[in-house]
């Protein structure tokens, strides 16, 4: 039988240590000098979450104090990329102390390029700087395990516990250990979920003995949103999936390629593509998001998602493959090796894959394609949880006492597990997780986490949800017919496999082109129904089927999410990432606004609402030079 093991009186719990986690464990004990800060961690905190592998650029850093941008223009940009639906609030809160965080990564040792000219660093693009970034993560992890008291690894946290004594408030989590089965409770009087977003809920365009090889973390199994979801918590926009282009099969970056090398696309023909299907794309989407000739004249960003509506388009019109023209760059050694070096410091799959398929970018240009959807708040696109902005700048409506709280009481969210911040990548979730644990210690000297009671019946209540898949396992394990075709329980592989059937043909994956309507997702949402009732026949014959099986189950949750909101936006606001079919073009008129969703944890009944869409930047950019202004001056 487990073993259970119980962590007592924590302040602040940090679930999941990616980037987010590591900022928000560093920051709590600068605001929290005496209290008792634990994390807990799926893998291993060295070398965990989407940096585990390392990184070659840090795509978000401002570089004001070189003068190049403002918190206010990043606030721009996100919102210009994101057709319009962002939470302006807590954007520019990430975006005004996002360079501090990155300054700090300098002082613990990360190896930032520098322009030799201006003495700046390396610019790879408008928000992107250049790293030797291998060590990215173990560098990161070093503080926060100076920071934190105790650092759990190997623990799948499964499920928040809530407090007996007031409702909708947190008081800890538990979970497993995936290596030796002991069953973990955290009694804690905050939160702060830094787990990962959601990867392989949808069927990956690599299959069988491909399986694994995707573009976001394989391991990042929607957990900052099964959680969540779980305890109550709203979520927001978890219709804004995304789908990237990428290096066909490996999924290797392409932003050092565009920028950086200055190579370019082409169709089959050797033809520059995008600019034919605009036209078109403009009656669709509107002037506001897609002004072909104001684009040329200003350098306005065209938004990702309708370059990949009309890489998408290209393809399908049977002008594929979409090339990378690298054999002109790669002509010089020096442009030759930056783009090796790319791979080799955050993508090895993708010069593996090069290698071992005898593709030579010197000599023949590689294929793109388009991956199949991901669902993640850190990225590009901005699902995660309807989360409290801070008091200074957020509007009523997205203020309810405490930054970065989600709608539970003492639950904070970082990186994917917020809703609304997109373009925040590595150093904006650290900052994150930095503003989050700020909030907590803040939210805990209030006095707001006092009188927490968590019985002993809810502790074992979860204990026996946690294990039942081997339990069930070791009841039913002889009455096998042909290996692992069992009449009373599906395996977690077998699982996985029927959620991504699911979500790729009724939610709009790469087989239908990423196409749905609202009799698709109807008909999917009961399949979904169904699923998660034979979820609670899977089974686990050891513990690291145990891991697989609560990842898939959080897996599911995140995915019904998805389809829900897919099914409440009616419209298509980002074409290139999916489209309603039943309503094609963007309608500004009915959903100019954010989706709000609250999964009722009781029933598991869905409410869905639509939450007030502000755009405060002018605002906040006028107070912000004011009080530059008034510093100055002082």
């Amino acid at each position: 039988m487990a073993k259970t093991i119980v962590e007592d009186n924590i302040d602040v719990l940090v679930a999941g240590a990616g980037l987010g986690g590591t900022g928000a464990a560093w920051e709590a004990r600068y605001w929290g000098k005496d209290k008792k800060i634990v994390v807990a961690e799926k893998a291993n905190i060295d070398r965990s979450g989407a940096v585990a592998q390392g990184l070659y650029a840090i795509n978000c850093y401002m570089g004001t104090r070189f003068g190049e941008n403002n918190p206010e223009d990043h606030v721009r940009y996100a919102r210009i990329d994101l057709m319009g639906m962002v939470r302006e609030d807590l954007l520019f809160d990430m975006a005004r102390h996002v360079d501090s965080a990155v300054h700090q990564f300098e002082e613990w040792g990360m190896p930032i390029m520098r322009d030799p000219k201006s003495g700046s660093y390396l610019r790879e693009g408008r928000w992107q700087i250049m790293i030797h970034g291998e060590s990215y993560k173990p560098l990161v992890a070093a503080a926060a395990k100076k920071s934190a008291d105790k650092v759990y690894n190997r623990i799948c946290v499964t499920h928040l516990l809530m407090d007996d004594a007031k409702e909708n408030r947190v008081a800890g989590a538990v979970g497993f250990n995936v290596r030796t089965g002991d069953y973990h409770v955290f009694k804690s009087k905050t939160v702060v979920v830094g787990a990962g977003g959601a990867s392989n809920i949808f069927k990956p365009r690599s299959v069988g003995e491909g399986a694994g090889r995707v573009w976001y973390a394989p391991w990042s199994s929607g957990s900052a949103y099964g959680l969540m979801i779980q305890a109550g918590a709203k979520m927001t926009q978890m219709e804004n999936r995304i789908v990237l282009a990428r290096f066909k099969d490996g999924y290797g970056p392409v932003g050092a390629y565009f920028l950086h090398l200055k190579t370019y696309t082409q169709n089959c023909d050797g033809e520059e593509y995008e600019s034919k299907w605009f036209p078109a794309l403009q009656e669709m989407v509107g002037k506001e998001y897609l002004d072909v000739e104001a684009s040329h004249v200003s350098h306005r960003p065209i938004p990702t998602c309708l370059r990949n509506h009309a890489f998408i388009n290209e393809v399908a019109s049977g002008k594929g493959p979409i090339h990378m023209v690298t054999m002109e760059a790669f002509q010089d050694p020096h442009l030759e090796e930056i783009g090796w070096h790319n791979f080799l410091g955050m993508t090895v799959g993708q010069a593996v894959l090069w290698a071992a398929t005898d593709v030579n970018p010197k000599y023949e240009n590689p294929e793109l394609t388009t991956s199949e959807p991901y669902v993640m708040g850190s990225h590009a696109t901005g699902c995660g949880a309807w989360c409290s902005g801070p008091e200074d700048i957020s509007p009523d409506e997205y203020f309810w006492g405490y930054n970065r709280m989600t709608t539970v009481e003492g639950l904070f969210g970082a990186g994917d597990a917020v809703g609304g911040t997109p373009h925040a990548f590595s150093s904006g979730s650290f900052t994150e997780g930095r503003l989050a644990a700020k909030a907590a210690c803040k939210y805990i000297d209030d006095g707001k986490a006092e009188g927490i009671n968590v019985s002993q019946e809810q502790i074992d209540r979860r204990k026996e949800e946690i294990f039942k898949p081997m339990e069930h396992y070791k009841i039913y394990r002889n009455e096998i017919v042909a290996g692992t075709v069992a009449p009373n329980y599906i395996n977690p592989r077998q699982g996985l496999d029927r959620l991504q059937k699911l979500m790729d043909e009724y939610a709009g994956g790469v087989t239908v082109n990423y196409m749905t309507n609202e009799k698709l997702l109807h008909i999917g949402l009961k399949k979904m129904k169904t699923l998660e009732e034979d979820l609670q026949k899977v089974a686990a014959e050891n513990v690291h089927e145990l891991l697989r099986a609560w990842e898939l189950k959080h897996r599911q949750l995140a995915s019904e999410s998805v389809m829900h909101h897919t099914l409440f936006r009616k419209e298509t606001r980002w074409p290139g990432y999916y489209y309603r079919g039943d309503h094609m073009k963007v309608d500004d008129t009915n959903w100019h606004v954010l989706t709000v969703s609250r999964r009722d944890p009781k029933t598991g009944e869905y409410t869905m609402e639509k939450a007030p869409l502000y755009h405060l930047v002018g605002d906040i950019e006028d107070k912000a030079l004011a009080d530059m202004k008034a510093k100055e001056g002082a």
